[in-house]
């Protein structure tokens, strides 16, 4: 083992005694936290360094042109798109399952609201992650039980948030190319910049990280072949995600309503999942039954469904949008970004989400990030300069001067 694996080893190993006693705070959390430690052994001791497995003759060519791939691909993450790699993806693992973790998700019957779980490091989140599908699904049936809308999605990949190098895992080398880039950019942008307790800005900024990293990656590396197939699948990525929007809009308005019932509620939620459904198969139709969403068609629509997938997208959007005002510089479209997370919850997707003009609730936005007494407190997610304002602020407040 190469000092380097020492080293990481080390790590590991500090990370899980950490994890553990953490745990140990409560009881009847120890064997859900000592399942994330062994997971996390496990993955270790399938890692291989890239470089080794490109040299073993007894490789599968297919797997060395992946990784291949994946070493350009996290070239340009750095040299092009300013991620950091904190030393990720320089191993392989080969876990012999087609997910990494079993992601639990769950929402009450009549409320979009994702439950959210509480651990260390990560902060609060909306999911819950096993290593064992079999143990995802008896948590999630226990759910279920106490009467949630429950829903159990595989993770072909996750981010450490740098406490451990993570590995090129084959849960996901197998995947399209353009996927590939999409799910190593949008990882390492969680390494980048991570909010605690923010779980959809946190996806939501990598996701919109990770469809332009890919974007500009085919631009410099892609062929016209697969810039095309790109645009066909995210045009059918746009055109589920509308679907799932107007589902969304239309059961907050259900649930909102004070003048019906919880049974006319419940009536009205299986209609709008009903026309949800209709919806996928009108597209199926129009895409001539070729899609990537077959898992959609063998799951019962949800509230924690919906959550879950719309808890990856309902911000991407909005940070499209500031990268547009930061004329699709990325340094600064970070910038604004660290801003961002330093605000309070409440005000931090409600700004973003909006389209009038920043300046106008500046003096707010300062107020509140004040009140709360983040400054100097995020760490790393806020990076070493301070507080600063977005540039398009800046630029605004300038030219208003």
């Amino acid at each position: 083992m190469s000092r380097e694996h020492v080293g990481q080893g080390r790590h590991c190993i500090d990370f899980a005694l950490a994890v553990l006693v953490a745990g140990a705070l409560s009881g009847c959390a120890l064997p859900y936290y000592t399942q994330a430690v062994e997971g996390e052994v496990g993955i270790m001791r399938a890692e291989r360094p890239i470089a080794r497995v490109l040299a073993d003759p007894g490789a599968p060519p297919a797997v060395k042109e992946r990784l291949r791939y994946v070493l350009k691909v996290r070239r340009f993450a750095r040299t092009r798109l300013g991620l950091a790699l904190h030393g990720n993806y320089r191993d392989y693992a080969d876990l012999h399952r087609p997910y990494v973790v079993w992601n639990v998700f769950a929402a009450p019957r009549l409320s979009l609201a994702l439950k959210r779980w509480c651990f260390p490091f990560a902060g609060c989140v909306a999911y819950r992650g096993y290593f064992s599908q079999a143990a995802a699904q008896r948590y999630a049936h226990a759910l279920a039980r106490k009467g949630y809308d429950v829903f159990v999605g595989g993770v072909p990949a996750f981010a450490t948030l740098g406490y451990l190098h993570d590995p090129v895992l084959s849960t996901f080398l197998g995947y399209p190319r353009t996927t590939i880039a999409h799910i190593v950019f949008h990882e390492l942008a969680h390494d980048l910049i991570y909010v605690p307790n923010a779980t959809t800005f946190d996806e939501s900024f990598a996701d919109a990280v990770a469809a332009v990293g890919v974007h500009r990656f085919l631009d410099s590396e892609g062929t016209l072949a697969e810039r095309a197939l790109y645009r066909r699948r995210r045009g059918r990525h746009e055109a589920v995600l509308a679907l799932m929007s107007a589902c969304r809009a239309r059961l907050k308005r259900i649930y909102r309503d004070p003048a019906l019932s919880p049974a006319q509620k419940l009536k009205a939620k299986r209609a709008a999942y009903r026309a949800l459904h209709a919806g996928f198969l009108a597209l199926v139709r129009r895409w001539h039954g070729s899609h990537g969403y077959r898992a959609f068609f063998h799951e019962r629509f949800n509230n924690a469904l919906l959550g879950a997938y719309m808890s990856y997208e309902s911000l991407v959007p909005a940070f499209r949008r500031l990268l547009a005002l930061e004329d699709g510089e990325l340094p600064a479209f970070f910038r604004a970004v660290r801003w961002y997370g330093r605000l309070p919850a409440p005000f931090r997707d409600r700004e973003l989400r909006s389209r009038k003009d920043l300046v106008e609730r500046l003096p707010a936005l300062q107020h509140a990030q004040a009140r709360t007494g983040l400054q100097g407190s995020a760490g790393r997610l806020v990076g070493a300069q301070g507080p600063r304002l977005p540039r398009v602020v800046e630029h605004r407040a300038h030219n208003q001067a």
